[in-house]
């Protein structure tokens, strides 16, 4: 069964509107350039919806071009992530590692430090043994410094100077007392009287030289000289009568000899190989062990 679909309102309107006419009004319903028809606002609608529907598609398809392009940046984006992670992983197990190893070296260094103080006090020890056993070597030796040499000079020649310089301050030195002289031979050059080194047969009797010696240099107004050894030529020529020093000793003495020059010290000798130095009268007697000791007297003068 079919029915007959009822009139619209809008085609009601448009034929009363057609049906009504006024005088004035031109008929627009003849055709003509100035004949203009109604609009159908069905077909704008429709164009509408056509067109949202197009930007509804235009926009889903850019929403997933976007998110494509987000998908494939987060992929990325992960990927590197991940490296950085792995990188930092990789950092960190670095880092782990160099400061066990910085530890480890601290703790070597800290041992080491230890072991060189160690090392340092048994250098120390050793060389104080040294200097003890070569001091016990040169107790019963004699020193006779810038004493000139002579032309092809012998062993016998430093015999008869060891006498007559005993003869001269009134010692009794026989040629038994001497178990051996030589002069000394230097590598330097320029050096034209080494010393003369005299080994006697006892601490006393050195000890009874150098007192004689220097109880002469006190007594007499010309001191000992090389005519006061026997020698004929270079006869004003000073010498110098002491016991034989280490290197060490020596250098000490030399040290502490500055000391009595810059009026420190007023007594500066050596006994038995060391070396000792007073202020004055009344003043303690300091020895000089090594160097520190002597700046450490110029520093509290």
């Amino acid at each position: 069964m079919q029915r007959t679909p009822p009139k619209s309102p809008l085609a009601s309107a448009t034929n009363l509107l057609s049906a009504t006419q006024f005088q004035s009004d031109p008929n627009l319903s003849t055709g003509g350039e100035h004949y203009v028809s109604l609009r159908n606002k069905r077909k704008r609608h429709e164009e509408s919806q056509s067109n949202l529907d197009e930007f509804k598609e235009e926009m889903k398809d850019f929403f997933k071009s976007l998110m494509s392009a987000q998908q494939k940046q987060l992929e990325k984006n992960t990927v590197t992530l991940k490296e950085i992670q792995r990188s930092s992983s990789n950092i960190e197990n670095s880092v782990a590692f160099l400061t066990a190893q910085n530890e480890e070296l601290k703790k070597t260094i800290t041992q080491l430090q230890e072991e060189r103080k160690e090392d340092k006090k048994h250098i120390a020890m050793l060389e104080d043994k040294i200097e003890n056993m070569q001091m016990d070597v040169r107790k019963t030796n004699l020193e006779i410094k810038n004493v000139p040499k002579k032309p092809n000079e012998s062993k016998e020649d430093l015999v008869d100077m060891v006498l007559n310089l005993s003869r001269t301050v009134g010692s009794q030195i026989k040629k038994e007392d001497i178990k051996d002289v030589f002069r000394v031979r230097v590598k330097k050059e320029g050096i034209q009287n080494p010393p003369i080194i005299i080994e006697t047969s006892s601490t006393l009797i050195k000890n009874d030289v150098l007192k004689l010696c220097k109880a002469f240099n006190v007594r007499q107004k010309t001191k000992l000289c090389a005519k006061h050894l026997g020698l004929k030529t270079h006869e004003d020529t000073p010498v110098f009568v002491t016991e034989q020093l280490t290197a060490k000793a020596a250098r000490m003495f030399f040290l502490a000899r500055d000391l009595v020059k810059s009026n420190s010290f007023k007594f500066c000798w050596t006994a038995y190989g060391k070396v000792y130095v007073r202020k004055n009268e009344n003043s303690p007697i300091i020895q000089i062990k090594n160097e520190t000791a002597i700046q450490d007297l110029r520093n509290n003068k």
